[in-house]
């Protein structure tokens, strides 16, 4: 079982000390909320509370080094190589940032990231977390779970689905110009997907602000879904009652299923996926079914047939 049950323990223990002493706190003196958030005890200017571990994060596993997790990745808005979000994505503002809750809840809301950063302080944890996409990372994710703020909408019985959409600014995003993806970047998740505990809403990484490149201000993350089900710096979440459409299933159906569970079993039409790579490995490993993640999330798809719904 790769998720251990210990206590929690100070994020200064899994992260490097230098990384650890510099790291910038998410919030100072934010406005105090109109929307239902709680506000942490002694007042909006009260001193965030210190991140501890995650008990869901993955165990016995090497951290993926700091400049691979920020220097190599998939953010098409910025362009399809995997140096081109940490060559761009500075252009980026992310303030001010606001994100956008409406559909079937009873309470839509526009959200400051300021607010959201503030409930962050309340909820926050370190999460271990391994990411696949065609390769494999072990990251520090600083996150909350995004059942804290769903439940802060109050969806209605009929919300069946999460929406959620990524910023496409044609003035810093050079990836735009580019019609491998329908913009802007959409992606979706069933209700119960995003209340599970491992559904997490990412601000930070290695005890950083989340950088640019890897989704400021803002983005998902589903451990046990390949990487592109991540949406990043994002700006809507849309509760509906149909199966949203999202970026990459509309762009190629036959290659990305909605669901995109990792799957062994399941060939992407133009290679196998039964095995992967650790970035700074050398050699492939097998791939884990939910990407190891099967005891906590294996019963979200009991009596679904995964290769028809992949």
């Amino acid at each position: 079982m790769l998720i251990g049950k210990k206590p929690d323990i100070a994020s200064s223990e899994i992260t490097p000390k230098s990384l650890w002493l510099d790291r910038r706190r998410f919030i100072a003196g934010a406005a105090a909320l109109g929307a239902g958030l709680a506000i942490p005890r002694g007042g909006a200017n009260a001193a965030p509370l210190k991140a501890m571990k995650s008990p869901l994060s993955t165990q016995g596993e090497e951290l993926t080094p700091f400049k691979d997790v920020t220097g190599y990745n998939n953010f098409y808005e910025f362009g399809p190589d995997k140096g081109d979000p940490a060559a761009y994505a500075g252009a980026m503002k992310t303030r001010p940032w606001t994100v956008e809750i409406s559909g079937e809840v009873m309470k839509p809301m526009t959200l400051g990231i300021e607010d959201i950063l503030k409930l962050a302080t309340i909820e926050e944890r370190i999460y271990r977390h391994r990411c696949v996409e065609a390769w494999s990372m072990v990251v520090p994710w600083n996150g909350f779970p995004l059942s804290a703020l769903i439940k802060r909408a109050e969806p209605t019985s009929k919300a069946k689905f999460v929406e959620f959409t990524s910023l496409a600014d044609r003035e810093t995003m050079p990836g735009l110009a580019y019609s491998y993806l329908d913009w802007p970047y959409r992606e979706g998740l069933r209700m119960d997907e995003a209340m599970h505990p491992l559904t997490i809403l990412a601000v930070g990484l290695y005890g950083e602000t989340l950088l640019n490149q890897n989704g400021a201000p803002l983005r998902l993350v589903v451990p046990w879904k390949y990487g592109f089900k991540g949406a990043k710096s994002i700006v809507r979440i849309r509760f509906v009652s149909e199966q949203p459409a999202t970026a990459w299933n509309t762009a190629n159906p036959r290659e990305y299923g909605f669901y995109s569970n990792v799957n062994p079993e399941v060939d992407h039409p133009r290679w196998t996926q039964a095995k992967e790579r650790r970035i700074g490995d050398f050699f492939r490993r097998p791939t884990l079914m939910f990407n190891g993640y099967g005891d906590e999330v294996a019963s979200l798809y009991k009596g679904m047939d995964l290769k028809v719904f992949f």
